[in-house]
């Protein structure tokens, strides 16, 4: 039976972690839609079976036909934040090599390195990110051992045995200064081994398009096994993306130049700490750019000409950014580094970006980028229903998830970090151990 909206009563709790997706609604929220606008006061979200039936302005006389009302009292309330570039799930202490998965340096494959099997959605890295209102994410592993790191993944962050929405969904590849040290030490041999791999899965597909029967000549190979050359196949046919990870305005320049050679290529700049020098080269290509979002000082020869308004001056020409995950080290710092760009918005001659700018830089923009334009980091009709309520503005240091949705289910928002958080704040020192005594 349909319901009349009313605010004053409308304080029913969504219940804690439920089975399955619920039919809800968040009322007089101030609003945040993810795609580039600015927020709405007193907004609504309504969704259905895991889906967004409606976001937007509160309309006199709504009636929803769910009991399940919640009244935010004016707080924030966004979609999910979508994180691209990360290593999410892949590992869970850095310096305990078994516990691991991010760099596979010892191993005699490359590119048809597969991230989907060894995603694991019980990593407390996945919990803790969650908690940050992260309910989507790109994850990869790293290059090491070849200028190829191997075929990402599409995950979500609900905690299901499975996290996989999509595997094989990207290429990476290094084209940068790292790229140069693991092909030889110099970017000269990073490029014929590039366009050397390239080719040789090129020799792989016939008029289908499809990987052949046929073996290669092994004298044509360079770096490359059977192996890794089919994992290719997809990059040269323009079916899997090719995040190429550049950095130097001159890199960019060669790495764009690649489609002359290349045509098929779908790819995405990752990093482009100098894109603002190459803006109109890049948007002419049409190719979409993860960029950091923080960079301002020269920490490499490559990024000599690095600054924040690397991204304001990239959007002015016309590319499509996202900024990355790796923004400040942290998947969680991902709104600290889009409020920094609004900020800067406010110094004269610098460019930063609007609020609604900023926000879609770190939901709708990357969500598109990984093949879920209208889908993931929005609220619209038929977008996935990940919502997440706020203390304060997203993008303000300190404010942080009070509940967070992912298909409409409500997320646990527990970790060890949260349980070492309750269980020392509080403690009476003499409750310490007694180690502590000395």
């Amino acid at each position: 039976m349909k319901r009349l909206l009313t605010l004053a009563a409308s304080a029913i709790a969504l219940s804690a972690v439920p089975a399955s997706a619920q039919d809800f609604v968040i009322a007089n929220a101030t609003l945040a839609l993810g795609d580039g606008s600015e927020p709405i006061e007193d907004g609504v979200v309504i969704v259905e079976d895991g889906r967004v039936t409606y976001a937007g302005p509160t309309v006199q006389g709504m009636t929803f036909e769910t009991d399940q009302v919640l009244d935010a009292g004016d707080a924030w309330v966004t979609p999910g934040l979508f994180a691209t570039v990360t290593t999410l799930g892949l590992w869970d202490v850095g310096a305990v090599s078994q516990s691991n998965d991010q760099r596979a340096g010892g191993s005699p494959f490359s590119a048809a390195l597969n991230t989907a099997p060894i995603v694991n959605p019980n990593s407390q890295h996945i919990l803790v990110h969650r908690a940050a209102g992260i309910t989507r994410a790109a994850t990869t592993t790293l290059p090491s051992g070849s200028i190829f790191a191997g075929q990402g993944a599409m995950i979500d962050l609900d905690g299901d045995a499975n996290p996989i929405m999509r595997e094989r969904a990207f290429q990476m590849v290094s084209l940068d200064e790292r790229g140069a040290r693991l092909s030889g030490g110099s970017r000269a041999a990073a490029h014929v081994l590039f366009r050397a791999a390239l080719r040789e899965a090129q020799a792989l597909v016939g008029a289908s398009g499809t990987p052949q029967t046929a073996e290669i000549t092994i004298d044509d190979e360079v770096m490359l096994g059977r192996f890794d050359a089919e994992a290719l196949v997809p990059v040269v046919t323009g079916s899997q993306p090719l995040y190429v990870a550049v950095e130097r305005a001159s890199d960019i320049r060669a790495v764009l130049a690649l489609k002359e050679d290349f045509p098929r290529l779908d790819m995405v700049l990752v990093g482009a700490g100098e894109g603002w020098l190459v803006a109109d080269d890049i948007a002419a290509a049409g190719v979409p750019v993860i960029a950091d979002a923080l960079d301002d000082l020269p920490e490499s020869f490559e990024v000599l000409a690095a600054t924040q308004s690397n991204i304001g001056r990239m959007m002015r020409a016309g590319v499509t950014v996202a900024i990355s995950a790796s923004s400040g080290t942290n998947p969680r710092n991902m709104p600290q580094a889009a409020g920094n760009l609004v900020a800067l918005g406010k110094i004269p001659g610098a460019a930063g970006l609007s609020w609604g700018q900023a926000f879609a830089a770190i939901s709708s923009v990357p969500a598109a980028i990984s093949g879920y334009e209208g889908e993931a980091g929005v609220l619209t009709a038929g977008a996935i229903g990940d919502v997440v309520m706020w203390d304060g503005d997203p993008l303000e240091v300190g404010s942080v998830p009070t509940r967070v949705f992912i298909g409409g289910v409500e997320q646990s928002l527990d970790s060890h970090q949260s349980r070492l958080r309750e269980r020392y704040r509080d403690l009476d020192e003499s409750d310490l151990p007694k180690a502590y005594d000395w």
